[in-house]
């Protein structure tokens, strides 16, 4: 049971980081149309993530994403 929830989640990441990689080259992972754009912006803090929600304008595709880590510059 263990080994396959990682083996699922491995794969999930892998999936994830798929879509990413998608979307940083200006694309829907969905439909490949160059029409993803930024719908929302969160940041959770110092040196958290930043919550951040692409939205494809051609098929409807929505997924967010926790991408790096910010500092406060103190």
């Amino acid at each position: 049971m263990l080994i396959g929830s990682v083996v699922v989640y491995t794969y999930y990441l892998k999936e994830k980081k798929e879509q990413l990689d998608a979307i940083k080259r200006g694309f829907c992972p969905s439909c490949h149309q160059k029409s993803i754009e930024i719908t929302d912006q969160r940041n959770t803090g110092c040196g958290g993530p930043k919550m951040v929600t692409f939205e494809c304008m051609e098929c409807g595709y929505t997924n967010v994403f926790n991408i790096g880590g910010g500092s406060c510059g103190i």
